[in-house]
């Protein structure tokens, strides 16, 4: 996929990948590569937060869906943001209190600046033994 860290902080995950190595038949990119970077944004985000923040846990997704707003017809990005307060807040106390947690997160695609997907996920976090 040739993934690229453009920005990785407990705010904000920034990957991208070039179109040639995820180019399918149409000439666009591959639904799978695109859907695997929102997802690898997305997963990273939480990592990162839970580290930055002394939880560090095993990150898991659940369950996750993909939409596509437009084809991708060269390179892309994919953007996953830290979860509002109101959001992070409970998944944070529940992980403290019970060892394990779940999120919904969610990471865009975007190419030229802009949105051409969208991926919603569950992910859950396993508190690491200490």
């Amino acid at each position: 996929m040739h993934v690229s860290v453009v920005e990785a902080s407990p705010e904000q995950v920034v990957l991208s990948a070039p179109l040639a190595p995820n180019i399918n038949h149409q000439s666009t990119v591959f639904g799978g590569s695109a859907a695997s970077l929102a997802t690898l944004a997305a997963w990273s985000l939480l990592h990162i937060k839970l580290q930055a923040e002394g939880l560090p846990s095993t990150v898991v997704v659940q369950r996750s869906g993909m939409s596509y707003d437009k084809a991708i017809d060269g390179d892309f990005t994919a953007r996953a943001s830290a979860p509002p307060h109101e959001i992070w807040h409970p998944f944070k106390a529940m992980l403290q209190r019970k060892g394990r947690a779940r999120i919904n997160t969610v990471a865009f695609l975007f190419q030229n600046e802009q949105v051409a997907g969208r991926l919603e996920g569950d992910f859950v976090a396993l508190r690491a033994a200490v």
